[in-house]
């Protein structure tokens, strides 16, 4: 048994079966460390539409996001409701340190997450200066994206904010797929889109009339296909990067 094989033997069973290990977090951690959090971590499987977390509830537990989409968001007193946010695998679910949620989290499409309880993984950041670096990493390449975005929301035209959509969607759903992908230097993607047209016109500012509106141009345009009116197929991902802006 090489050096390698003796390293892959010590992971814990349930972290050597985890798709996203080696790009989240738990990327910082060796197998000793991923020992110490395994005994703490509880893998839980949520459909689409479940409440995950609650606006300005306590934060008890921390997630790494596995498969699917969440959705991030804010809602007025007035019952209006903007998305603020999408999560994919293998983001990271929550605010670290804090005492509340700031924003309600829910799941996009069915979900499967690596639940933290916050004191464990708190001690845990304490002993490991690279896991706080990589949390540290991750928090300001979220704050990166809510920067581009707001440039897509303050100055894209209503045409490149659903084309920018729908690319975001298809390189980030998954992850496994999409590094696959860039291998063989496929173009072709097919995605189910995790949100309806509704939390689309919420996320991008747009009414639901634009977006379906928008979606039907490039339906016709060939730079998309839509299948039972869930389902994208891009058939070249280049065409739908170039209708980005």
């Amino acid at each position: 048994m090489d050096r390698l094989d003796i390293h892959n033997s010590e992971v814990p069973a349930l972290c050597r079966s985890c798709e996203v290990r080696h790009k989240g977090i738990c990327g910082a951690l060796d197998a000793a460390q991923l020992l110490t959090l395994s005994k703490h971590t509880q893998q839980v499987r949520q459909s689409a539409g479940t409440e995950l977390i609650a606006d300005d509830s306590e934060i008890r537990s921390y997630a790494n996001v596995m498969r699917g989409v969440v959705k991030l968001s804010k809602m007025l007193e007035d019952g209006r409701q903007q998305v603020v946010g999408l999560q994919f695998a293998p983001d990271f679910l929550g605010r670290l340190y804090g005492k509340q949620n700031t924003v309600s989290a829910e799941a996009a499409s069915d979900v499967e997450l690596c639940r933290i309880p916050k004191p464990a993984l708190e001690r845990l950041v304490q002993d490991c200066p690279e896991l706080e670096h990589k949390l540290h990493e991750q928090a300001l390449r979220e704050l990166d994206d809510a920067r581009g975005w707001m440039l897509t929301l303050g100055r894209k035209t209503a045409a490149e904010k659903v084309a920018s959509f729908l690319w975001l969607i298809a390189t980030h759903i998954d992850p496994a797929a999409e590094a696959s992908r860039q291998m063989e230097t496929a173009s072709t993607i097919k995605f189910d889109l995790p949100l309806s047209r509704a939390d689309i016109a919420d996320f991008l500012g747009l009414t639901i009339e634009t977006v379906s509106r928008q979606l039907t141009k490039l339906r016709r345009d060939g730079v998309i296909e839509v299948i039972n009116n869930r389902t994208v197929v891009v058939p070249d991902t280049e065409r739908l990067e170039l209708r980005c802006g």
